[in-house]
């Protein structure tokens, strides 16, 4: 009779499970399946060509102040704003400015008889009201030195291509074609990528902007726990990679503190927030050898990726960035993390990723700000290439800092908020910048600080790190 209640208990146990995944799948708006909560959802990369990089010519810009004072300097008078008739039927709007030399709309006439086109008359400069703030910067093809246009507006790009039908670019791939290729270009050319095509971001994100440092609202002399008690949560948490239940568990039966687990949580979040300005804006001693992958991590039952960017030689992370999708922008927020650690932008920077066409896309978006740097990928398993055969060691060394994070990670079983998730991922690498040591560096922590290396255990160091952190904010905050 027991077994068969056991039996029948456990398929009531199923059940629910099963409605539960349903009602999960029903509030993201996606049906979910019950192999999804164990493994990550392998997904190929979407097959994307990018081209190499175009030719950036950017204007001249002028100082419409300076060239009258040019201007008087040379005819020994003024240059005279434009006399308008008082019944002029082309008449210049007053927010108008010339965008080369900024000059007011005094110095601006109409030039093709109310058709559009401006002139300037301190530096001669024609444009369409229309398109004067898209042609700051003019996109060359990099094959046969042609203009760009623009032939697709996205909300997020604009796709330019160059429709030179000599372009060696454009001549080679259709060498490459084979008969029966050439017969299906000619029946339908839109399914073959012939031509040099460009993405133009138009992300709100400016790189290597300053912000300002936002302190935490979250007092920590006030938390009810000692400082040895705090640092013993994390050491158990961080370190040792135990769930907050096993963290509790720990306090209670080895140290006789009686926590609950969504203490331990709450602790681990309030602390996050003080370090990790701290983490985020140390001044690193880097080596230039930079390497970046994503994993996965379970935030509100879905699976996000998570961006690390590594130095291979000083073993320290630079950027942890939890998004809920891997693309572009994502994979520019995580460069643009390791560019602010630079006191100067090296000429040979560059860094070592896998074949997710992200961070070429990436790598185009900061050439049109003016920032340079190579992207080597390494694709695959297998060294089917030479830049994958030079550059997979650093590859794998930021695969072997994802196991070690998963080891830490995997108790976890996943964060209810994305909030949560991000307080996790900032103490694992503080934990690994300041006070994990490493063996390829000879049992030395990545970071040195002296402070630190003095004290006798690990909760020691933890609140010290945490004073460090509240010391840094004061004084940045002065």
């Amino acid at each position: 009779m027991l077994p068969q209640l056991l039996a029948y208990l456990l398929e009531i146990i199923k059940t629910q499970y099963q409605i539960i995944v349903y009602l999960m799948g029903v509030i993201v708006g996606k049906s979910l399946n019950l192999e999804d909560l164990d493994e990550p959802i392998q997904k190929p990369y979407r097959k994307l060509q990018v081209d190499d990089l175009p030719i950036i010519d950017v204007p001249e810009t002028l100082d419409y102040r300076k060239l009258l004072a040019d201007y008087e300097a040379q005819h020994g008078r003024p240059l005279r704003p434009i006399q308008r008739r008082a019944n002029a039927k082309h008449r210049v709007p007053d927010s108008l400015t010339c965008p080369r030399c900024q000059a007011p709309s005094s110095y601006l006439y109409a030039n093709n008889g109310g058709k559009g086109q401006y002139q300037c008359k301190v530096c001669q400069c024609r444009f369409n009201h229309r398109n004067r703030f898209t042609k700051q910067a003019v996109f060359r093809c990099p094959h046969c030195k042609k203009t760009l246009e623009k032939i697709k507006e996205r909300k997020e790009y604009n796709i330019y291509k160059c429709k030179n039908n000599a372009c060696p670019f454009y001549q080679a791939n259709l060498r490459r074609m084979t008969k029966k290729e050439r017969q299906q270009f000619q029946q339908d050319p839109q399914a073959f990528k012939v031509r040099y095509l460009f993405r133009e971001f138009l992300f709100d994100f400016l790189p290597l902007a300053s912000s300002s440092l936002i302190k935490p609202k979250v007092d920590l002399s006030r938390l009810a726990a000692s400082p040895h008690v705090l640092g013993l949560v994390l050491t158990y948490y961080v370190n040792f990679g135990m769930s907050s239940r096993e963290t509790a568990a720990a306090m209670k039966d080895i140290h006789g503190v009686s926590i609950s687990h969504q203490t331990v949580l709450n602790y681990a979040n309030s602390v996050a927030l003080w370090i990790k300005p701290f983490v985020d804006r140390f001044p690193y001693e880097l080596s230039g050898s930079f390497c970046g992958d994503e994993t996965y991590i379970r935030v509100k039952g879905r699976w996000h990726y998570l961006f690390f960017m590594f130095d291979a030689v000083k073993k320290i992370v630079l950027s942890y960035r939890v998004s809920p999708n891997r693309d572009t922008l994502s994979a520019i927020k995580a460069i643009d993390d390791v560019l602010r650690k630079l006191a100067s932008l090296p000429d040979d920077l560059s860094f070592v990723v896998d074949g997710n066409p992200i961070y070429l896309l990436a790598q185009h978006f900061f050439a049109q700000h003016g920032i340079s740097f190579d992207v080597r990928q390494v694709i695959g398993l297998t060294n089917e290439d030479p830049v994958s055969e030079e550059f997979r060691p650093l590859k794998q060394i930021i695969e072997r800092f994802n196991r070690t994070f998963k080891g830490n990670y995997r108790p976890t079983h996943g964060f209810g908020a994305e909030e949560g998730s991000v307080s996790f991922v900032t103490l694992f690498v503080a934990y690994f910048n300041f006070l994990r040591p490493h063996s390829a560096l000879e049992g030395r922590v990545p970071v040195v600080i002296p402070e630190l290396a003095d004290l006798p255990h690990m909760p020691a160091r933890w609140t010290k790190l945490i004073a460090m952190a509240q010391a840094f904010l004061q004084q940045e905050a002065a």
